[in-house]
């Protein structure tokens, strides 16, 4: 999760219940196919919202069925007093402004090492955009292959690409998660 400060928002609220549940060692929430069809976009959304009443921000991610599902940090269900198991009442709201992702360590090192356009590229593209490389090079489990992948992006950020190409925007792509890009809990 991440916080941040008085988000832009897009859209009306989306209001539901869920059950908490415990997946590859984290707990998640899965929305309910009604808030989903709710929200703007079948792949990822940035959103700012409450979990019974605690404020969070944050990007749902898609569960690659037409879904959604979130990751709950251990510092949200503790404001919540919620874990796996127990029943939450959410209200998100889609957000314009997308908060910074995460950049995994080796991505991270080689854009520290690329030349000046790619740095600079990677400045200028939008927040949503980095969420997108961020997410094709953690979307996989083998070593080689996420390598393959840091290169790949430091390549086409050189060619001036802004977004990576080739990955079906709306299947899940978390590898501890997922299975053919599909939540596989």
């Amino acid at each position: 999760m991440v916080k941040k400060k008085a988000p832009t928002h897009s859209k009306s609220s989306v209001r539901f219940q869920a059950t908490l549940e415990t997946a590859g060692g984290r707990t998640i929430l899965r929305l309910p196919k009604t808030a989903s069809k709710k929200l703007p976009s079948r792949g990822q959304v940035a959103v700012s919202g409450t979990l019974d009443g605690h404020a969070f921000e944050t990007v749902i991610e898609p569960d690659g069925e037409f879904g959604h599902w979130l990751n709950v940090d251990a510092k949200l269900q503790k404001a919540a007093g919620a874990g796996a198991g127990d029943k939450v009442s959410l209200d998100v709201q889609p957000v314009e402004e997308w908060p910074e992702p995460s950049v995994p360590k080796d991505l991270r090192q080689a854009l520290s090492k690329a030349p000046k356009d790619v740095k600079d590229l990677w400045r200028t593209i939008t927040p949503m955009a980095r969420w997108e490389w961020v997410r094709w090079v953690n979307a996989t489990r083998n070593p080689k292959t996420r390598q393959r992948r840091v290169d790949v992006s430091i390549s086409k950020l050189d060619d001036g690409k802004r977004r990576p190409c080739c990955f079906n925007l709306a299947s899940c792509t978390d590898p501890e998660l997922s299975k053919s890009g599909k939540l596989a809990v």
